[in-house]
């Protein structure tokens, strides 16, 4: 629970004259944030609508009193509590997971396509012209270079495909040392799954200790 108002017990202090002493408070319920309004003086407003009690999301706007405009990132902000923005970091190690396996597949069918065709094109060419020519050592020659030849081509289609495979992922990995950071310091959070970071409540780093989920999480 975070509580909100103009004295100086409160968790979140507000210096201004349109807020009451204890004005309001946020409590969390199933992951959800909810605002109560504790019989202030001048009201407590969502988005311009004046509340009792309401459900509130980082993108609502909050307003005690006449002119006193506030958001939940900046309350929670305020106790160290980055669980909005960790929680979006769920769907940037998810798409890196992804993506990555996407690279890793496609890439692989592609290198096998181009290595085993031109392995077996030749041999029906070589049945094609030897029944067309029927002993032709023109069409003979023309089958033997097909079946030489065909062969070292997809090995080499198949190298060139096999070398986009490394720049890919490294692309992939540069984008995501920039999305997956901890949404206060900015420290690269690994490879580490979301959920492992999760049951981890907090940044590690001793000078941000940020915190990702509720303890009671």
């Amino acid at each position: 629970m975070i509580r909100i108002g103009k004295a100086d017990d409160n968790d979140f202090v507000l210096n201004d004259p349109h807020v009451s002493r204890y004005h309001a408070r946020l409590i969390r319920e199933e992951g959800t944030w909810l605002l109560e309004d504790l019989s202030s003086t001048n009201g407590t407003y969502v988005n311009n609508t004046q509340i009792s009690k309401k459900r509130i999301t980082s993108t609502d706007q909050i307003r005690l009193g006449d002119s006193c405009h506030i958001s939940l990132p900046e309350i929670l902000k305020s106790k160290n509590d980055y669980s909005e923005e960790f929680a979006i970091l769920k769907e940037v190690y998810d798409h890196y997971v992804q993506s990555k396996v996407k690279i890793q597949s496609s890439n692989q069918f592609k290198i096998r396509l181009m290595q085993s065709l031109p392995f077996a094109l030749p041999g029906v060419i070589g049945v094609v012209l030897g029944f067309l020519g029927k002993g032709s050592s023109i069409l003979f020659g023309a089958s033997l270079f097909i079946v030489i030849c065909a062969p070292a081509v997809g090995i080499y289609l198949g190298a060139r495909q096999s070398a986009k495979v490394p720049q890919q992922l490294q692309d992939l990995v540069n984008q995501f040392k920039i999305d997956y950071v901890c949404p206060k310091c900015g420290t690269f959070l690994g490879e580490i799954p979301w959920e492992s970071l999760r049951n981890r409540k907090s940044c590690p780093v001793s000078s941000c200790r940020a915190k990702w989920a509720d303890e009671e999480a």
